[in-house]
């Protein structure tokens, strides 16, 4: 176990790091920072020259893998880090420089107890792509096949439950100081990023990722998923189908090659908005390099470690506030918010309705080159510490990628309006899920679930309550008071004397029966 002495060592090492880059001073400097992070930043920074423009994504860069993931869930909460540098974290890329291929192939070998000979024809030692955990190769398989071959740097499992654990132990002291700090939630931010790099620090469950993802895409039109190949893919070792294509964020190379830039920015649109709200399962992590676009204008995507998944009701929930805000409908999207506890119940709906109108109604009549999904965001953060409202660990993800799919989009079509694409869709998917009939089916699936579930509840309560046996019931007992169980101090000497007396009565007699015996 990490003592707190080694704890505080790394945060103060990593305090230096953010300082060189300028990027301790946004701590330090912050009206809600506790008095005690402060003291902690002062003597991190001792000695250290800040730049005047702080670079944010550069410092976590520096520090290292985890914090490279951290600083990619930081940059969808301007109201934690401030919209500045959530604007800069959102350039964050997780590339790394290589490690050599002898470390690579000692990895594939050990991990398959096999010679790479017996699985692959050949294999490039120049990597396709590096990053914080893993790194990528292009290879041909036995039976001719090309492939991507992705494997995890050597010790990284080990480096993350290191860092992670002190990002514990400092979420843990911070939210113990209490106001904001609590109500931002740190412990519960870090659990989030925990269970996320736990994921993809095992590559089975992302090739189980892109299985379930392709599973539940079937039939969406110019869009797919890489086939694994489950032959060669291990927990430190994926094997996937190669994908011949254009990178999305090429625009002037898919325009040169005639593709229908507008399509490719609202299928893209659609697509998330399919994966998230039909599915409640969507990929994470869809950053300009990680998709690509085929000659026949299929988007592809790849890279599955980071994955988003949402209930039903909170879907349900989502699309209503979405749709409520592209309509107006502030007081509805005001009540989804206190019916899913978004919002402590003793504020008042009419007045969060009010505020969200603040939130929304700058967005409304205004070109197309000026709405945003980023700027209603940075908007509906803006109001939640005035409502009190918790961080929704389970929401982060999605925001991190509605940010990341409308810079795609606007990117690729700088005219697309969100909300026109996202709002028939919305509307169509509420229909189905929220309309009458909607409604007679789930109350019917739920009362016939009910009923099913009567003859196994009444086992349950058999079990619990037996029936009676054949034999009568005892009839009442005279009350006998226990002489140990009186109360006083005289009374327990006297009960003390009366055993003592029975006792030597006792043994008298049954000495006198064996004498006269």
């Amino acid at each position: 176990m990490t003592t707190p002495a080694r704890h505080i060592a790394r945060l103060l090492r990593w305090g230096r790091v953010l300082a060189r880059h300028g990027a301790l001073r946004i701590i330090e400097e912050g009206s809600n920072t506790p008095a005690p992070v402060r003291r902690l930043c002062k003597l991190a920074r001792l000695g250290t020259i800040q730049p005047r423009v702080p670079d944010y994504a550069a410092a976590f860069r520096a520090i290292g893998p985890a914090a490279i993931k951290l600083g990619q869930t930081l940059a969808t909460r301007p109201d934690v880090v401030g919209e500045e540098a959530a604007r800069n974290l959102l350039s964050l890329q997780d590339r790394l420089p290589p490690i050599g291929f002898d470390l690579i192939r000692a990895e594939i070998e050990t991990s398959f107890g096999a010679p790479l000979d017996a699985l692959f024809a050949s294999i490039e030692t120049e990597p396709v792509g590096a990053a914080s955990i893993a790194q990528v190769h292009r290879a041909v398989t036995t039976d001719g096949r090309t492939v991507a071959v992705k494997v995890l740097r050597p010790g990284v499992r080990e480096k993350f439950a290191r860092d992670i654990e002190t990002y514990e132990w400092a979420a843990a002291h911070l939210e113990a100081l209490g106001g904001e700090a609590a109500r931002l939630r740190p412990r519960a931010i870090v659990a989030n990023l925990k269970r996320w790099t736990v994921r993809e620090l095992d590559l089975r469950r992302e090739a189980a990722s892109a299985s379930e993802l392709a599973e539940a895409m079937r039939g969406q039109e110019g869009y797919r998923v890489p086939t694994i190949d489950w032959d060669r893919t291990n927990g430190r070792v994926m094997t996937v189908e190669w994908i011949d294509g254009v990178k999305i964020s090429e625009i002037d190379v898919l325009r040169a090659q005639g593709h229908d830039l507008s399509d490719m920015a609202r299928r893209l649109v659609l697509t998330f908005l399919r994966q998230a709200i039909s599915a409640g399962f969507f990929h994470a992590d869809m950053h300009q390099g990680n998709l690509f676009v085929q000659a026949d204008g299929t988007i592809v995507a790849i890279d599955f470690g980071i994955m988003g998944r949402i209930d039903r009701r909170a879907r349900q929930w989502l699309a209503e506030i979405l749709y409520g805000l592209t309509t107006g409908d502030y007081r509805r999207v005001a009540e989804i918010h206190f019916e899913a506890q978004y919002v402590p119940s003793y504020h008042s709906v009419e007045e969060f309705a009010t505020a969200l109108r603040a939130v929304g109604e700058p967005m409304r009549g205004k070109p197309v080159s000026e709405l945003s999904v980023g700027q209603m965001l940075d908007g509906l953060f803006a109001i939640t510490r005035d409502f009190d409202m918790q961080t929704q660990p389970h929401l982060l993800l999605l925001q991190k990628t509605m940010v990341m799919v409308e810079g795609l989009a606007t990117a690729i079509d700088p005219e697309i309006n969100m909300w026109d694409v996202a709002a028939p869709f919305v509307r169509s998917w509420i229909r189905d899920e929220l309309g009458p009939e909607a409604a007679i089916a789930d109350r019917l699936r739920t009362d016939v679930e009910t009923l099913f579930r009567l003859p196994e509840l009444i086992r349950r309560i058999e079990d619990r309550f037996p029936a009676k046996g054949g034999a009568p019931d005892q009839a009442p007992l005279p009350p006998v008071e226990i002489m140990w169980q009186r109360k006083g101090r005289g009374n327990q000497w006297l009960g003390y004397i009366a055993a003592a007396l029975a006792g030597g009565a006792l043994v008298w007699a049954t000495t006198q029966g064996i004498v006269l015996g």
